[in-house]
């Protein structure tokens, strides 16, 4: 993906959804839509992979996950955990081979790997076709105010805020003969060279508005 291009897209999908998440700071969601998009168009080692990332509130996100094994990104100082590092982002492409959740703080910071998220799915409005991944990151989104950004396997990418799917990315536009889309009422479509982004209609009319 060229820069160019991931940059156009993060920022229109953070205009669209700032109004709802403003405690969030831009260039951390940026990069870490980014990164989501290039895992799900990447995959690892000749395969398509799922993963999940929190973003914000990450005292509440570890509150309500446990571990599923001996974490591989907690020992190490802060600094080698930013978001924002290259380094950093292919130990994340290859550690989103594992089961689990990626928790990070406000600032970009990497809190914790593989963690399962433990929050109740009760009340939370999941239209069919989406799996646990997706429920896990409604659930948690609407339980601790956090982000919550899902690589499906079938290379989507979903942004979940508040309990509820707030935009989808596919990384390529031949996608959309394959899949049908998740988001309710009408949508606002942006189309960046190869990748496609859908959004709520209201999440667009509301950052205008915010402008």
């Amino acid at each position: 993906m060229e820069s160019a291009s991931t940059a156009d897209v993060v920022i229109k999908m953070f205009e669209h959804i700032c109004p709802k998440a403003s405690w969030c700071p831009r260039k951390v969601l940026d990069t870490v839509i980014e990164l989501a998009i290039e895992i799900a168009r990447e995959g690892r080692e000749g395969r398509r992979i799922g993963t999940l990332f929190t973003l914000g509130f990450a005292d509440s996100v570890l509150r309500n996950s446990r571990a599923l094994i001996l974490d591989p990104i907690a020992a190490h100082p802060r600094e080698a955990r930013l978001i924002t590092d290259l380094n950093v982002r292919g130990t994340i492409k290859e550690l989103a081979q594992l089961d689990g959740a990626f928790v990070l703080d406000e600032d970009g910071t990497v809190q914790a790997a593989c963690r399962y998220l433990d929050t109740s799915s009760k009340d939370i409005n999941m239209t069919f076709g989406l799996g646990s991944r997706h429920l896990a990151g409604a659930s948690i989104s609407r339980e601790t105010n956090a982000i919550a950004i899902v690589v499906s396997e079938s290379a989507v990418v979903r942004i979940f805020y508040d309990g509820c799917l707030q935009a989808e990315i596919l990384p390529e536009l031949w996608l959309l003969s394959r899949h049908s889309l998740h988001l309710r009422g009408p949508l606002h479509q942006d189309s960046l060279q190869d990748v496609a982004i859908f959004t709520a209609e209201d999440a667009v009319t509301k950052a205008e508005q915010s402008r």
